[in-house]
């Protein structure tokens, strides 16, 4: 029996256990997925926990999608040029690294018609999960990106993305906001990472938070109208993505909404 899983520092919220092991039933395979806690030491030295677990592969999250780069044997082209890794398939011993939140998020924008083409795009959090966002939306050509964190203090620009502070947001309209923070998720759902001042400046939130499936953010964005999207579709789709790197094969069109539609029925 093969053996994957998902590693993070804290995963109560995490829905990946029941996505993976629906597409294992719907895929008739004989495999296992299991959630990992582990720490930045554990993280730092990836290659031995695979091999002392019996992994085959698995999925990684907040906040070791960088810390793992370093012990992979290869990295693909894509997760190169996004900087993060989020998918990691062991081949007898060698571990190969790859990024599929980038296909997940692109697929989220398509999929809602969320056209950001010469349009402004605002980014909250610059962590590991923002990487593959940042990359989706230059390629995507939106006309002026802005990334938000709290560790800027002074404004700059970085290969054609504005650097900002939390506190410059009021001057900013655009088309999307997305937020890639952690803030709101279970069990602190109580919480948004920008006020009502904020959210009612864009056309369309997007939130990769999955749990809960309304966010707060996306619940002030429905009180203005706005149209808001819960990170559930990417989570689906990069976790789908995953499957065919794990397993060398392609899903069809009928195995994936089977997927999708038994995944949003159970949880």
């Amino acid at each position: 029996m093969k053996k994957f899983g998902l590693i993070g520092e804290k995963l109560p919220h995490s829905f990946s256990k029941i996505l993976h092991n629906i597409a294992f039933e719907i895929l008739n395979l004989d495999y296992e997925y299991e959630l990992y806690e582990i720490d930045l030491n554990t993280a730092d030295d990836i290659k031995s926990f695979m091999i002392d677990n019996g992994l085959d592969g698995i999925n990684v999250t907040i906040p070791y999608k960088e810390t793992v780069m370093k012990s992979l044997d290869s990295i693909s082209e894509e997760a190169k040029k996004i900087g993060a890794v989020n998918t990691i398939k062991n081949i007898e011993g060698k571990l190969y690294g790859y990024n599929t939140d980038y296909y997940g998020f692109l697929y989220t924008l398509k999929s809602n018609d969320i056209n950001i083409n010469n349009k402004t795009v605002v980014i909250l959090g610059s962590g590991g999960a923002s990487k593959a966002v940042i990359e989706c939306v230059k390629d995507l050509n939106a006309k002026s990106i802005y990334l938000v964190s709290r560790n800027k203090t002074d404004k700059e620009t970085k290969d054609g993305i504005f650097l900002i502070d939390y506190k410059d947001l009021e001057d900013i309209k655009g088309e999307v906001l997305i937020n890639t923070t952690p803030v709101g998720m279970y069990p602190k759902i109580d919480f948004s990472p920008v006020g009502e001042d904020i959210i009612s400046n864009f056309n369309n939130v997007v939130d990769v938070v999955y749990n809960p499936l309304e966010t707060k953010l996306m619940k002030t964005a429905n009180k203005f109208g706005k149209k808001s999207f819960s990170g559930l579709t990417m989570l689906i789709m990069q976790g789908i993505k995953s499957e065919e790197i794990w397993n060398d094969f392609k899903l069809t069109k009928q195995e994936i909404d089977l997927i999708e539609n038994k995944v949003k029925k159970e949880i």
